[in-house]
């Protein structure tokens, strides 16, 4: 429907009508407007010379106040949506039906964000669908977001040996389950029968309109002190820009509502472009997952930030599956790069590395219902959470041996990663796109750019780790073990750690 809609200029307005459109609706802009931006579809620029406050002042620009204020009523939020329900018998048959989904911040925007587009629908032969709401028009004015889960096939081929790689495979699955549910929830609610799940119908959905409503809430929801995520109308066409690039702030005023502000002590000059931060700490794979592009200061830094591999069981390990039954940990480690360097972090490394001859046990126990139930314990006293194993662990005299065959473990991994990752390269450089293939421009010039920085890291966090294996294996806690695991030999005698 919504792709439909759009190629034949429905569901679709100009950018200069938006800030009428915000007049209308209670908005005020401040010294700036919305605007095209070559390279960046669009965002907010100034229309005069700005200045943020200084040490003392009280107003934040030129004295006037505010770059943006956006009232209250509309932020788009759960509880919003909740009060849109209220006056929409439409919106909440679908609410309801949608059941624990439609409760969520994310659910019950992208419920609501859905049945606007079509109330929106011009061509809609059936009586009048929803209420209308200034989101009505609003959503007319977001751009289609170029975000993976979009991509052709042969597009998401390119982000092979990449951290996004799995990422958008797991999230295409999950939105296509989450479309089903939606089929299935309301395939018996009349008028959705009558306009979503009929085949005549020109707002007859495919799992197409749920991304496109996905890709709307992911790049473009916020999140704001008192309320959680949501989205703001008008502030959310600003553009990202991190660390000192960051121009202006997103906050609550005292009444409840939203407001631009410039950043302190911050100057900008009549025709710049006002940016905020989408967050200083995401990665590049989460910036290419939920918006689209990369930050320019990761690729002229040559910095991915982060990024997660998954890690498995040993497959010799006979404790294997009660591990991954109790484990409340993601399955892999975080690599992040910090000042000194690169660092790991993984809970679920330690589940891997200890076994029952280090004091985890595992036994079956019977409930008072007569079912079955998995205890863990560690050295005799039970593990109620298992996250605080790692913990434990660190009072151990043993703790660089423990330390040892988790750095040992997570090195092997980024090796494995990095290894893959060479060895695509070529491949990667040589595939076509642009016309005459299914691969356009700006996919492509992401997915090299991801390979290049997160290939980066991985060399990077290889080359700590190795630093870090070589100083553990020099403590003589670990020397001492190994000797006793050598039965009393020489304790440089290689030893399977892990």
């Amino acid at each position: 429907m919504i792709r439909r809609a759009r190629t034949s200029g429905h569901l679709s307005l100009p950018l200069p009508s938006l800030e009428p459109w915000a007049k209308l609706n209670g908005a005020t802009f401040n010294g700036i407007q919305c605007a095209e931006i070559p390279g960046s579809g669009s965002g907010v620029v100034a229309e005069r010379d700005l200045r943020g406050a200084t040490s003392g002042d009280e107003k934040s620009v030129d004295g006037d106040g505010p770059l943006m204020t956006v009232p209250k009523e509309l932020i788009l939020s759960l509880d919003s949506v909740k009060m849109f329900a209220l006056a929409d018998r439409d919106l909440r048959e679908v609410l309801e039906g949608m059941g624990d989904f439609a409760r969520t911040t994310r659910g019950a925007i992208m419920i609501f964000l859905l049945t606007q587009a079509t109330t929106a629908y011009p061509e809609l032969k059936e009586p009048r669908i929803g209420t209308r709401t200034p989101f009505t028009e609003y959503i007319q004015f977001l751009p289609t977001e170029l975000l993976p889960t979009s991509w052709t096939s042969d597009e998401r081929y390119l982000l092979t040996t990449t951290t996004l790689h799995p990422a958008t495979d797991a999230k295409q699955a999950s939105l296509h389950r989450e479309f089903e549910t939606l089929h299935k929830a309301t395939k018996d609610v009349k008028w959705c029968a009558d306009t979503w799940w009929n085949p005549t119908s020109p707002t007859h959905l495919d799992v197409s309109d749920w991304k496109f409503v996905d890709s709307m809430y992911r790049s473009r929801a916020l999140e704001y002190p008192g309320i959680g995520d949501a989205m703001v109308p008008c502030i959310d066409m600003a553009n990202h820009a991190a660390g000192s690039d960051t121009i202006a702030l997103y906050e609550m005023d005292g009444e409840g509502n939203a407001v631009l502000v410039l950043r302190e002590g911050v100057s900008v000059r009549k025709g710049d472009e006002v940016t905020i931060t989408y967050g200083d700490a995401k990665g590049a794979c989460e910036m290419v997952f939920s918006y689209g592009f990369i930050d320019d200061a990761m690729v002229r830094e040559g910095d991915a930030k982060e990024l997660f591999l998954d890690l498995e069981m040993m497959g010799d390990d006979p404790l294997a599956m009660a591990k991954n039954r109790v484990s409340t940990a993601a399955p892999g480690v975080k690599l992040m790069r910090t000042d000194e360097g690169v660092e790991w972090v993984s809970e679920y490394v330690y589940l891997i590395v200890v076994n029952e001859e280090d004091g985890l046990e595992f036994e079956v126990l019977q409930t008072t219902d007569g079912g079955r139930e998995l205890r863990v314990s560690w050295k005799g006293d039970s593990l109620s959470d298992i996250g605080t194993l790692p913990s434990l662990l660190e009072k151990e005299e043993l703790w660089p041996v423990f330390q040892l065959r988790a750095a040992a473990i997570i090195q092997a991994r980024v090796e494995e990663q990095l290894a893959s990752m060479e060895a695509f390269s070529d491949e990667l450089q040589n595939i076509r796109f642009g016309e005459g293939t299914d691969i356009r421009e700006k996919p492509r010039d992401l997915a090299v750019k991801l390979h290049v920085l997160e290939k980066e890291l991985c060399r990077k966090a290889s080359q700590a780790l190795a630093m870090e294996v070589e100083a553990l294996s020099g403590t003589e806690i670990v020397k001492r073990y190994i000797a006793e695991m050598n039965g009393g030999g020489e304790p440089d005698e290689e030893v399977d750690l892990s």
